[in-house]
């Protein structure tokens, strides 16, 4: 796992939600001033003033781009939650189905539960880090996480190369994919520090009841009382 700077991990979920409302304002406000120099550059347009076209509609389009990328950013941080010093994110009852087959069952603190059958003789929790660089942080851009999927894992690799793969999806689906943004539009490219990936791994060939917990140094899975 990789470590993440702490100057970066002290958001709260509030801050989330306050910076999601600031990105979807500032998207609203700069699409609406856009929108507007554009209609003045066609009214001009019309009145054959082809020079107060250009100097309105011009600035009008590059504001509503900036405008539409605010509100791409605000769609995709919700999929994704700030990254705090650690917290609790599931509890997982592992229960053996046969030999090395076992039933996974997720109660996460959002209240969804979710129930998976896995083959392996461990159980393996993989999530998704997004980090941004320090000016993005100005507008409220703090390293975020995502759960990303849960798979059945093999302690010998031999096993692992002829045994049963099975492997599911925990990831919700954003409104808008920045890991997909960032890959498909490269002028997002200054904004990304980096992104990558974690994963914790326990024991799941006996009963067991784990908490999943997230922390700035990554994915943690801890057995309970």
């Amino acid at each position: 796992m990789l470590a993440v700077p702490e100057r970066f991990a002290g958001m709260s979920h509030t801050d989330v939600a306050s910076t999601i409302d600031a990105l979807w304002l500032l998207a609203v406000a700069f699409g609406i001033v856009g929108l507007a120099a554009i209609f003045a550059g066609l009214g001009a347009l019309a009145r054959l003033r082809i020079g107060r076209f250009a100097l309105r509609t011009l600035p009008g389009a590059l504001l509503l781009a900036i405008g539409l990328l605010f509100g791409a950013l605000a769609g995709g941080l919700h999929g994704y939650r700030a990254l705090t010093y650690e917290e609790p994110v599931a509890q997982i009852t592992v229960r053996p189905l046969g030999e090395r087959r076992f039933e996974a069952h997720f109660r996460f603190t959002d209240g969804r539960e979710a129930q998976f059958e896995l083959a392996g003789d461990e159980i393996q929790v993989d999530a998704r880090i997004l980090k941004w660089k320090p000016f993005a942080n100005l507008v409220g851009l703090h390293t975020l996480w995502a759960l990303d999927r849960v798979s059945g894992r093999y302690r010998s690799i031999e096993d692992e190369r002829s045994g049963v793969r099975t492997v599911h999806p925990l990831a919700t689906d954003p409104l808008v994919d920045l890991f997909a943004l960032r890959r498909r539009f490269a002028s997002l490219a200054p904004l990304y520090d980096a992104e990558y990936g974690s994963a914790s791994f326990v024991p799941a060939d006996a009963p067991m009841r784990y908490e999943l917990r997230v922390s700035t140094t990554g994915l943690l899975i801890r057995p309970l009382a």
